[in-house]
């Protein structure tokens, strides 16, 4: 019986044929352009029915090139696959042919399984008056939703069941704001993602001492997203106190991080789960921070720079630089420290 619930409750793909799939996204087609695909699944998972890829791009270190007996003996109906590799496919496979099967899977599966769309504004929600909806006809706002008056709503918005959105927060073209994520002080930008729990735009912790107490320091600044940026589940990204925080285009930002007050984020950045920016800290375009990173007070981290997993940055960090550590060094820096360590804490007490 749980199997069957599982079965017609776990997500359906929109069925798809391989010549559709070529049409749509430019690809080159070998085989059955009549061949269904249902789903999406893993290569060496996949069955009959199904459409999986194989690439040997080697984008960054995350990514692993499979070995192509895991091509050769794939049971997948459709495969994705870059040209100097179609010889490996099976027989009688479908080949959709493609220099860059990573980049093109990610589009297929957004066409694949693309949600619904959903229109409306629950009878459950609460919308001041004052708010002012560009195209209302096209927004979603679900159950017990809230957004305060002053609220600038774009065209294909969806607020999703218990989400806030405060007094004239702006929300742009074709943005998502998950179950719960809180909103104020903000303008977020087109096409980006607020996840369950996010809070944008409430206080820093900003804090003078004065007479021997701790004295808040009222925030007057907002947070500014740009397009296609995505916040993560209880991310907390805090207002400024007189300057704007701002993170820029396409940046990612993953699970429990916290962005500071007066934080500048680049654009195409990637932060991982964890990470923590204090107050100032400006950071370039396309850098990488790993899990759980904390940075001090106004550091500077370069265009291109990537710091190592659980590293604490005290120093700035120039274009390109790779760091690891605490604190974060120079990656063959850290290599170093890290072998001398290692063959000096084998040596018995007293020798040298």
């Amino acid at each position: 019986m749980l199997n069957i619930i599982k079965f017609f409750m776990a997500p359906k793909g929109a069925k798809k044929t391989a010549g559709q799939l070529a049409e749509l996204f430019g690809l080159e087609l070998r085989g059955d352009a009549n061949a269904t695909v249902n789903g999406v699944a893993p290569i060496a998972d996949a069955k009959p029915g199904q459409l999986a890829f194989y690439s040997t791009e080697q984008n960054s270190a995350a990514f692993k090139i499979l070995p192509l007996s895991v091509l050769e003996n794939t049971r997948a109906t459709v495969i994705l696959v870059q040209p100097e590799m179609a010889k490996h496919a099976p027989k009688g496979a479908t080949l959709l042919i493609t220099d860059t099967p990573r980049g093109n899977i990610v589009k297929i599966l957004g066409e694949i399984y693309r949600e619904k769309p959903r229109f409306g504004i629950s009878s459950d929600s609460h919308v001041e008056r004052g708010v002012f909806f560009r195209k209302k006809s096209t927004v979603y706002v679900g159950h017990f939703a809230t957004i305060e008056r002053g609220a600038v709503i774009e065209p294909d918005v969806k607020i999703y069941p218990g989400a806030f959105i405060g007094r004239n927060v702006t929300i742009g073209r074709g943005t998502i704001v998950q179950t719960g994520a809180h909103i104020e002080n903000a303008t977020i930008g087109a096409d980006c993602v607020i996840h369950a729990g996010a809070v944008i735009g409430k206080d820093g912790f900003g804090y003078t001492r004065q007479d021997g107490h701790n004295v808040f320091i009222p925030h007057v600044g907002r947070v500014v997203l740009g397009d296609r940026v995505s916040v993560g589940a209880n991310t907390c990204i805090d207002r400024g106190v007189m300057t704007d925080t701002r993170v820029g285009d396409g940046t990612k930002i993953d699970n429990l991080c916290q962005i500071a007050h007066g934080v500048v984020i680049g654009s195409e950045c990637f932060l991982a789960s964890g990470v923590g920016l204090a107050g100032g800290t400006v950071i370039g375009d396309r850098a990488l921070l790993g899990g759980h990173v904390g940075v001090a007070n106004g550091i500077h981290i370069g265009n291109d720079a990537e710091v190592g997993a659980q590293s604490g940055v005290f120093r700035n960090i120039p274009d390109g630089d790779r760091q690891m550590g605490f604190p974060a060094v120079p990656g063959l820096e850290f290599w170093r420290q890290y072998a001398w360590l290692k063959n000096n804490s084998k040596k018995p007490a007293g020798k040298k």
